[in-house]
């Protein structure tokens, strides 16, 4: 019998005519042009898509926080009214909870100093919860992840309020932009122009995308200059969205908002606020007994109270029969009967 070797896979050769490598065993040979050579994986489950949020506990340091968090303010449209800045990326997500956020752009920084150069990492954000709210970050960190982190925080605090209208006439959801508008940053100016339904957005892929965060549907979009520098395309866009809201038009004129602001009618709720808080804090630092041990000890208790209770009846029955046996003895001798004893037995002994 003749017995034949194991032949090695056949794998195609990589780039500039050289063979490569033999594939092992779970391993997925590399293809023409991939110099990666391993793309099985180890079996695992795979991992979804989406940067994993740290769920804390938020604890606000700002007034406004504090009315956000013990629901003195409904909605963030009282923020933007009373032009209250906001400080904490917590209080967006309260009011917004479907927030879709993207990496626009992550780019190397450096600086020379007299050891050499300094290389950091700088992250485009963007942000919107594609109902006229939309937000964009940046952020210059030493690591990458802490780059996006920092630079999604900044885009939830940059959030603003997009206004929408139509195009034509008043008919069903808003979709496009009111009016025409321009917005610059460095070389790059945009120009945002109304558009009828279902035209979509007519652009570049980075402004389409910022305007699609916006809730913007429908819009015509003519740019110019250095649109390369991805940077300066996304501010001109937001700036441009955001010069909606600096202008009245004969439909705002009659709205006139006469509200106070927050913070003067929830004075006093701001300045009880520590107080109650410090009151809180006390009250959870007592220890609580678990109920288990609560169940034993009230189960003490009752044994005690019973053990006690019958002391006492028999305290009490033998009191009773104590002074049953004293009213006997007088019964059987009655004090006159005992003084003619004594005098009889006096008598006698004298004789």
């Amino acid at each position: 019998m003749s017995t034949e070797a194991p032949v090695a896979p056949v794998v195609p050769a990589q780039e500039g005519g050289a063979p490569a490598a033999p594939a092992k065993d779970g391993e997925v040979p590399a293809k023409d042009g991939d110099r990666s050579g391993f793309k099985g994986g180890f079996g695992g489950p795979k991992r979804k898509g989406g940067r994993k949020r740290f769920e804390e506990d938020w604890v606000p340091c700002t007034k406004l926080g504090r009315l956000v968090k013990s629901g003195q303010i409904k909605s963030i449209e009282e923020i933007y009214i009373h032009s209250l800045p906001i400080k904490e990326h917590q209080i967006i997500d309260h009011f917004i909870k479907e927030l879709s956020d993207e990496v626009m752009k992550i780019m190397s920084v450096q600086k020379q100093t007299r050891a050499g150069q300094r290389t950091r990492f700088k992250a485009v954000i963007a942000v919107g919860d594609r109902k006229g709210h939309v937000g964009l970050g940046v952020k210059v960190a030493k690591e990458v992840q802490i780059a996006i982190q920092d630079g999604l925080k900044n885009a939830k605090l940059n959030i603003i309020p997009v206004r929408r209208g139509y195009w034509g006439n008043k008919i069903g959801d808003v979709h496009t932009v009111p009016s025409k508008m321009t917005g610059k940053c460095g070389s790059v100016k945009i120009r945002l122009i109304p558009a009828s339904k279902g035209v979509g957005v007519v652009g570049a892929p980075v402004s389409k995308k910022l305007l699609h965060f916006a809730g913007i549907e429908d819009c015509y979009t003519s740019s110019n200059g250095q649109t390369r520098t991805r940077e300066n395309f996304l501010k001109a866009t937001f700036n441009a969205l955001k010069r909606y809201y600096g202008f009245l038009t004969p439909d705002l004129w009659h709205v006139k908002n006469t509200d106070a602001s927050p913070m003067d009618v929830h004075s006093d709720f701001l300045k009880n606020y520590k107080d109650e808080q410090e009151k809180k804090e006390e009250v959870a630092e007592v220890p609580e007994v678990p109920e288990v041990a609560a169940e034993e000890a009230v189960e003490e208790e009752e044994t005690e109270e019973e053990a006690e209770t019958e002391v006492s009846a028999e305290e009490e029955e033998a009191e009773e029969a104590s002074t049953q046996d004293q009213l006997k003895e007088e019964n059987h001798n009655p004090p006159q009967l005992q003084l003619l004893l004594q005098q009889l037995l006096n008598r006698i002994f004298k004789f």
